[in-house]
């Protein structure tokens, strides 16, 4: 089944009414008691935290979204239930993450959002919605569509008006844990100089999901996750809805080797194989490769 822009249209409508009922729920639970578990993940503690309220988050998902499935042939995958490998038979699929940026939500510090995205099974992101709980902001690109942020048009800041400003650098906690850590700091801050910048101000708090759309927000800016021998680097669920955010803002997203994300592996639902690149100009994803090989 081919959908149609109309189709698209419509769908973007459920996802957003989804997004909005599970960030209620969020934003209700974010000052309560949580138990946290441990579950299954990535090597690093980000990916392995969970929480009663993903599941609350991705019930109030699943009742919005999964008529939907029926009705248009879908397959669905979300953080919180076993993939059952239908994304690669059916045409497309929900890419769903209840509650992104757990770690943050259990630490009450922002950085924490629910994302659900429609990805061909050509891995192609074709709806992407965010809604961030904590500033009551949400983010929608349909594809060929645009994008916008709280209903109104999200344009991607032009560069000319970027001199004098500072580079925010985003990137997980476990990047600043990193041997090579100091080293690259300093190679970013000479890349802020060579751009008429006037330093480095740097965010480590988020999920995957906010430190995205961070850079747009905190433009000029740069966020990735290098490739590694180890699962994690995020998974698929992760990077779709922003992906497809940055596809309409035609801002740079691409992998560690400028290829566009592999949003539908076969092998696995982690991208750490290939990493992650998100640039609010294209300077700065074209000058990654140099950092990771430091």
């Amino acid at each position: 089944m081919q959908l149609t822009t109309n189709d698209l249209l419509q769908l973007s409508q459920l996802a957003i009414i989804a997004a909005k009922r599970a960030g209620r729920v969020v934003a209700q639970k974010s000052h309560s008691p949580l138990t946290v578990l441990k579950k299954k993940g990535g090597d690093q503690r980000a990916s392995q935290v969970v929480t009663e309220v993903d599941y609350l988050s991705q019930a109030a998902i699943l009742e919005v979204l999964l008529p939907s499935c029926e009705r248009y042939d879908l397959a669905l995958l979300t953080e919180e239930a076993v993939d059952d490998k239908l994304r690669l038979e059916r045409d497309y699929f929900w890419s769903i993450d209840p509650l992104d940026g757990t770690l943050p939500f259990t630490e009450s510090t922002p950085g924490y959002a629910v994302s659900i995205a429609l990805v061909s099974r050509l891995g192609e992101p074709l709806i992407g919605v965010v809604y961030d709980p904590v500033e009551d902001r949400l983010y929608t690109a349909v594809k060929g569509q645009g994008a916008c942020r709280n209903g109104q048009p999200w344009l991607l800041p032009p560069t000319c008006i970027m001199k004098g400003k500072r580079l925010t650098l985003i990137c997980d906690r476990s990047l600043t844990q990193q041997t090579h850590y100091p080293k690259m700091l300093k190679t970013v801050e000479a890349m802020a100089a060579e751009q008429g910048l006037l330093g480095l101000t740097i965010i480590h708090q988020g999920g995957a999901v906010m430190n995205a759309c961070w850079v747009i927000e905190q433009a000029p800016a740069l966020y990735f996750k290098p490739p590694k021998s180890q699962e994690g680097g995020g998974s698929l669920w992760d990077f779709a809805a922003t992906a497809c955010l940055f596809n309409e803002l035609a801002a740079p997203v691409s992998d560690i080797y400028n290829q566009p994300l592999d949003l539908n592996r076969a092998d696995s639902t982690f991208m750490n194989h290939r990493g992650v690149i998100f640039a609010s100009a294209p300077f700065w994803q074209r000058r990654v490769s140099s950092l990771i090989n430091l």
